[in-house]
């Protein structure tokens, strides 16, 4: 059993009085991805004030478009709204001139879905959007890539209300720009993938595959694994290259960078590590001039939408409450799948960073193995991966909940070293059949020795 215990919720007690007291309405909101209608709810179970998303090809994640219909985007809006959170829609997408009319069509129908903001990239869409859907505020997007004042300003005076800063920015260029626009909201990313291209501005996956990037349709084909071959000029077949070392040379200045492939495996030479910023929140909230703090990761998995949201929930929490221990969150990221961490830019420049690559693997193990997802009942769970009866399971509850000690004929609920755990005597699916174990493979639901929070999750250690 691991001794790690977690910190009081934050969200259950209130802010000590004698520390200044932040301004509600000024206070850094926590936008999560939605890639579809269940994560979207997983999200801000876990802490998230707002979540984006979108439908159809205009937005930059085709993928996570396709697993999001109009309608459930509606149940999506009318859900988070009910919960006194709100919804931005992605229509981020670099549209042809063959796309225009279906464009206009596209955002009349998610503005009468009323959503609390647009994530537009191009100029022209910002005037398109602001022309068909005056009432919907607008959100710049990453991809617009802006930098300093003069490129926030312009879009500002185009009605732009918030800028979704370049990655590349500095927190010193975003305090700039506040200084001279506070009428402008700034938003930052704070997780998830990085692209080694400018803001993700890449045509590798285009010119590979035929997969455009900035259309939404990206193979990240910067994660692959990729061998040595060295061409035979005279009969222009390929060959292995199994030398013990292997060097590209630019002629002109002489410069030289050893790459390295791992036998079996291969080399990745253009694969980004992923931001993590959570041990700077202090510094980005310190400085004032940051407005929204965003988690990347729409195709990412149910748990990854939990415990991000989960992890800087608490983070923020800390930071507004005076608590400095950052080791819960720091170390819950840790329990996710990643290609290790950097902090990226914000803080540091891109030359004074070494540690923003990761040449060993396309991505790692988190510290924990997800077993279980729990239903919007509570009562229900799908199996991730084995449990066994007799093994007890960490359970990872949504932000300010909590459960209770108990037993019952199908097994019980006891807390240990400040952690709570599930232990199963009996495993029954709905159909009433009995198990020893369950796998993966079975998606049949079982159910719960005793009930828990809606989205919880069970895990246990790798």
């Amino acid at each position: 059993m691991t001794d790690t215990m977690y910190p009081p919720s934050p969200s259950n007690h209130a802010l000590d009085s004698s520390l200044p007291q932040p301004v509600e309405s000024k206070k850094v909101q926590l936008l999560s991805p939605a890639g579809n209608l269940h994560k979207l709810k997983i999200a801000l179970a876990y802490g998230a004030d707002a979540v984006y998303g979108g439908v159809s090809h205009f937005s930059l994640r085709t993928r996570a478009g396709k697993e999001f219909s109009y309608e459930d985007f509606a149940k999506g809006v009318e859900y988070a709204h009910k919960l006194g959170k709100k919804v931005f829609v992605t229509i981020n997408g670099f549209p042809f001139n063959s796309q225009l009319k279906l464009l206009e069509s596209h955002i009349a129908k998610m503005a009468d879905l009323s959503p609390d903001a647009f994530i537009v990239a191009a100029p022209g869409v910002v005037r398109l959007s602001k022309k068909i859907a005056p009432q919907i505020p607008i959100h710049l997007s990453t991809q617009a890539n802006v930098l300093n004042v003069l490129d926030a300003e312009v879009f500002y005076e185009m009605g732009v209300k918030r800028i979704v800063a370049a990655r590349e920015i500095s927190l010193k260029d975003a305090m700039e720009i506040k200084r001279h626009l506070p009428g402008l909201e700034i938003e930052i990313f704070v997780h998830g993938s990085m692209c080694f291209a400018f803001s993700g501005r890449c045509l590798i996956s285009a010119l590979q595959s035929g997969r455009v990037p900035n259309r939404g349709s990206c193979a990240n084909d910067c994660r692959f694994d990729y061998e040595y071959f060295v061409r035979n000029v005279e009969n222009d077949e390929l060959v292995k290259f199994d030398g013990k070392e292997f060097y590209v040379k630019n002629p002109d200045n002489g410069v030289m960078m050893r790459l390295e492939e791992e036998e079996g495996l291969g080399t990745h030479i253009f694969n980004s590590k992923d931001l993590n910023l959570s041990g700077h929140i202090k510094e980005i909230l310190d400085s004032g001039a940051i407005d929204a703090l965003k988690i990347e990761g729409r195709t990412k998995s149910n748990y990854y939408a939990g415990i991000t949201a989960r992890a800087y929930r608490a983070a923020i929490d800390s930071y507004y409450s005076g608590r400095g221990d950052s080791s819960f969150y720091i170390n819950e990221l840790q329990t996710l799948k990643n290609r290790g961490f950097t902090d990226g830019y914000i803080v540091h420049r891109p030359y004074e960073k070494l540690n923003t690559q990761n040449h060993q693997t396309a991505i790692s193990e988190g510290s924990y193995q997800v077993n279980a997802e729990v239903d919007e009942s509570g009562e229900w769970a799908v199996c991730k991966h084995t449990i066994r009866v007799g093994e007890a399971k960490e359970i990872v509850m949504p932000f300010g909940t909590s459960v209770a000690c108990g037993k019952s004929d199908l097994g019980e609920i006891f807390i240990e070293n400040g952690i709570w755990y599930m232990r199963f005597s009996r495993i029954c699916l709905a159909d009433n059949k009995e198990l020893d174990s369950i796998h993966s493979g079975n998606v049949n639901a079982f159910k719960l020795p005793l009930p828990l929070p809606p989205f919880s999750f069970l895990r246990e250690r790798l």
